[in-house]
C-alpha cells in the first residue's frame, strides 16, 4: 500500500516525442502556458481555502459560536502548522510529481472546508484547520518547484513574480466572493463556499498542469535553449551541507527573519482581523468591510509584480532601499487605517492602496528575495526555509495575541458589544515598525559583508 502511494506521487517518467522539432516546440510553448496558468490559479485558489475563516469571524461571533480568544487559537493552528510543512513539503515537491502533490493539498484544503461548514465544535475546529496548515503548506513549494521545472533561470524571474502575484488574486476573490455568500446565507456557507472553489480548483489543475517538460517528451536539448537541462541534474558539484552550515550561521540570514516576522505580523494582521476591526471599530457590514479589504489584495499584486522592477530600474538592482521605503509605507498606511477617528471611506481605501503595495514589495523581499541574494547560491532553499518558519511562527502569534487583546478589551453595554482597540492599534503598528528596524540592520550587515 505505502509503495503504490509512493509510486503515485513519484516524479513522472519521461518519454519519447515522435513529433517534428517545429511541432514539438508547438506543443511544448502551449503545454507550458497551461501548466504555468493552472498552477498560479491553483495557488490563488488556495487562498480561498486558507483565510475563508477571515471572513466569517465576526458572524461566528455574533452568532455565540466561539469567543474572539478561540478564533484567534484556532487561526494560529493553521500558522504554527504551515510553518513546519513549508520547510518539510518543499524537500517533498522536489522529489514528487507536482501535478498531483499540488492538486492533493488542494482537495484536502477544499474539504476540510466544506467539514467545517458543518461542525460548530471548538476542537474540530482546532483540529481540522491544524491539518488546512500542512496540505496548505504543500502549494508553495510545488508552485516553486514547477516554475524551476519548466522554465530557465533567465526565465524564472520574470514568471515568478507573476506566480507570486496569485495569492494576492486568491486574497481578493476569497474577500468578495466568501463576503458575499456570507452577506446573504450565514458564515456556514462561506466555509462551504470555498471547498467548492477548491475542489474546482483541484479539478482544473488535474486536467491542465503537468509535471514535467520530459514527462510530455520534450527533449531540452531540442525543444529550446531557454530550458535550462542542469535544473533535473541529480549530479551536484558543491558542498550543499557546508553552504546550508554557512545560512544557519549567518547572523544578517537570522535578523533578516525577524524582520519578515514582524512584517507577517502585520500583513495578516489585516487579512486575519481586518475585516472583524471594519465592522466591530466602525460599523461596516460584512460585504463593505470585505471589499475594502480586497483593496490591498488587489493592489499587492502591483506591488509584488513590479518589486522586482522597481529594485532593478530604479535601486540598480539594491532590495535595501526599497525595502526601506515600502516598509515605512506599511507603516503610515496602518497608521491612516486604525489611528485616524471617525468612519472615513476613502481613507481607509488609501490605507488599503498604501498597505498592499508596501506589503506586497515586503512579502517579495523580506519574504524571499534577500534571503537569496544574501544566501550562498546552493543554500537558497535553506535561507528561504529559515525566513519560512519565521514568517508563520510570527503570523501564528499574531493570531493569538489579537485574539486575547480584542476580547479582553471587549464589555457590553445596553446589551451592545463595545471594543476598545488600542492595544490592537499600536501591537499591529509596533510589528511594522520593528520589521523596518530589523530591516535596516540587515542592510547593515550585509554592508559589512561588502566591505
Amino acid at each position: 500500500m505505502i509503495k503504490k502511494l509512493l509510486d503515485f506521487y513519484r516524479i513522472s517518467p519521461p518519454i519519447v516525442g515522435e513529433e517534428t522539432d517545429s511541432e514539438r516546440y508547438s506543443r511544448f510553448k502551449r503545454i507550458r502556458w497551461a501548466t504555468f496558468l493552472s498552477a498560479t490559479t491553483g495557488y490563488g485558489i488556495y487562498y480561498v481555502c486558507r483565510l475563508s475563516m477571515n471572513v466569517v469571524r465576526k458572524p461566528i461571533v455574533e452568532d455565540g459560536v466561539f469567543s474572539e480568544t478561540q478564533l484567534g487559537i484556532i487561526g494560529s493552528c493553521l500558522f504554527f502548522v504551515y510553518a513546519v510543512g513549508k520547510l518539510t513539503n518543499g524537500f517533498l515537491a522536489d522529489r514528487s510529481n507536482v501535478r498531483r502533490f499540488m492538486s492533493t493539498g488542494l482537495l484536502c484544503s477544499a474539504l476540510i472546508n466544506l467539514c467545517l461548514g458543518f461542525t460548530s465544535s471548538f476542537y474540530a475546529f482546532v483540529i481540522l484547520w491544524g491539518l488546512n496548515g500542512w496540505f496548505q503548506s504543500m502549494g508553495a513549494a510545488s508552485g516553486v518547484v514547477s516554475l524551476t521545472r519548466w522554465y530557465s533561470s533567465k526565465e524564472r524571474g520574470t514568471f515568478y513574480g507573476f506566480w507570486s502575484a496569485s495569492h494576492n488574486l486568491g486574497e481578493a476573490l476569497t474577500f468578495i466572493s466568501i463576503a458575499l455568500l456570507v452577506s446573504w446565507m450565514g458564515w456556514r456557507y462561506g466555509m462551504i463556499g470555498a471547498g467548492v472553489i477548491g475542489v474546482l480548483g483541484f479539478l482544473m489543475m488535474l486536467v491542465f498542469m503537468r509535471d514535467t517538460p520530459q514527462s510530455q517528451g520534450f527533449l531540452l536539448d531540442k525543444v529550446s535553449s531557454s530550458v535550462d537541462s542542469s535544473s533535473f541534474s541529480g549530479a551536484q558539484t558543491e558542498d550543499f551541507n557546508k553552504a546550508q552550515k554557512a545560512v544557519l550561521k549567518n547572523p544578517a540570514i537570522w535578523i533578516l527573519a525577524l524582520s519578515s516576522a514582524f512584517m507577517y505580523i502585520s500583513r495578516y494582521a489585516v487579512n486575519s482581523w481586518g475585516v472583524f476591526y471594519l465592522e466591530a471599530q466602525k460599523g461596516y457590514s460584512t460585504l463593505d468591510a470585505s471589499l475594502i479589504i480586497s483593496i490591498s489584495s488587489i493592489c499587492g499584486i502591483i506591488g509584488t509584480v513590479f518589486s522586482g522592477i522597481i529594485s532593478d530600474r530604479f535601486f540598480s538592482g539594491s532590495r535595501n532601499i526599497p525595502a526601506l521605503v515600502f516598509g515605512l509605507m506599511n507603516v503610515i498606511a496602518l497608521c491612516l487605517f486604525l489611528l485616524v477617528p471617525g468612519v472615513h471611506f476613502w481613507i481607509d481605501v488609501l490605507a488599503m492602496v498604501l498597505f498592499g503595495l508596501g506589503i506586497g514589495v515586503l512579502i517579495c523581499f523580506l519574504g524571499g528575495l534577500m534571503a537569496v541574494d544574501i544566501a550562498p547560491r546552493n543554500a537558497s532553499g535553506a535561507a528561504l526555509g529559515v525566513v519560512g518558519i519565521a514568517s508563520y511562527i510570527g503570523a501564528g502569534l499574531q493570531d493569538v495575541m489579537s485574539g486575547i487583546l480584542i476580547e479582553g478589551q471587549k464589555t457590553v453595554q445596553n446589551g451592545v458589544e463595545v471594543y476598545d482597540f488600542t492595544y490592537i492599534n499600536w501591537f499591529w503598528i509596533g510589528a511594522a515598525l520593528l520589521s523596518v528596524f530589523f530591516a535596516l540592520l540587515v542592510w547593515n550587515a550585509k554592508s559589512k559583508e561588502a566591505d
